[in-house]
């Protein structure tokens, strides 16, 4: 999922535990769990470490084509955050922070809600097991539901980030994106780029979901439960499910950067200029921009979020198994 992924993420589980586990008939919980506060300060926490890669990697994405004769304004990775702390100091690599801050709760909740949904649409008892094509559907099914988050956040979140490297401070922060995208052109404004999230999204936590499963089976020995998997198995377990969502998810990352961050009317067939114009001018290989940035980010951040999701699972299974 794209998921998550701007950091070390977790899911209030008590919120979606009759969902991702057990019968249809069992009933949710409206107190919080004594985990919702330390894995809501873990969630933030994650994306504190992780947003300065992404902010990297949406400079990557969309710095334009020198002209005849220039040289790239970032040469790579490392020459990125270089340049970026040279010219903005730290405070540079945390621009647009406050959207996935803000969004991280209820965007994991809806995540982990869908996927949960999807299997259960695909059981005919709760004790069946899924097929990969099927773990990968239901994981599909959480992409679109966290689009409704992800689009919008994405949306604010890229113009805070590349602002600073077009010349011009245009917005004073979030809110103030959010006010000036609407006074220009509405909601559709705000929601710009939602078709290359989707699918961006949609395989990608199929990917995600579908890995994780996958690895947990792989990794468990004959006879024992997913339940006993030891903490570094799951660890790489989470990590390596990271690495597969933003193999899928990096094309189509790619374009959705440069369309939500481009200004109006510059690719009025949507991302298929965004496609025909990066692929005449830069090659195929563009559509990978960012990746280094990327998978340093994966492994870490998706190894905790899955950590934290299996702890505080086995923790409400432990302080209300009839839950």
């Amino acid at each position: 999922m794209f998921v998550p992924l701007d950091g070390c993420v977790t899911v209030k589980a008590v919120r979606v535990n009759k969902w991702v586990k057990g019968p249809a008939d069992r009933s949710d919980s409206s107190s919080s769990s004594p985990t919702d506060f330390s894995e809501e300060k873990l969630s933030r926490a994650g994306i504190f470490a992780g947003h300065p890669l992404d902010t990297i990697k949406v400079r990557l994405q969309t710095q334009p084509k020198p002209k005849p004769g220039e040289s790239l304004l970032y040469a790579g990775t490392i020459d990125c955050l270089k340049k970026t702390l040279a010219k903005e100091g730290v405070k540079g690599l945390y621009k647009g922070m406050a959207a996935p801050i803000i969004g991280v709760t209820p965007m994991f909740a809806v995540c982990f809600f869908g996927f949960g949904l999807g299997k259960k649409l695909q059981q005919r008892t709760p004790d069946d097991i899924l097929t990969y094509p099927q773990l990968f559907a239901a994981g599909m099914l959480s992409g679109v539901f966290t689009t409704a988050i992800m689009a919008p956040g994405e949306r604010i979140k890229c113009l805070l980030q590349i602002q600073a490297t077009t010349g011009e401070v245009k917005y004073a922060g979030p809110m103030d994106c959010v006010k000036q995208l609407y006074r220009q052109s509405g909601i559709r404004g705000i929601y710009k780029g939602t078709a290359l999230t989707l699918m961006r999204d949609v395989p990608a936590s199929g990917m995600y979901f579908m890995s994780y499963e996958w690895l947990k089976n792989l990794l468990t020995p004959a006879g024992k439960s997913h339940n006993e998997l030891s903490i570094p198995s799951v660890l790489f377990a989470g990590g390596m499910a990271g690495i597969c969502n933003w193999a899928v998810a990096i094309p189509p990352d790619v374009l959705k950067s440069r369309f939500q961050t481009a200004p109006e009317g510059k690719y009025p067939n949507g991302f298929r200029d965004v496609l025909r114009e990066l692929i005449r001018e830069e090659g195929v290989a563009s559509l990978y921009k960012g990746f280094n940035a990327v998978m340093l980010r994966a492994f870490p951040a998706n190894a905790a979020c899955f950590l934290g999701f299996e702890l505080a699972m086995k923790f409400l299974n432990w302080l209300a198994p009839d839950l």
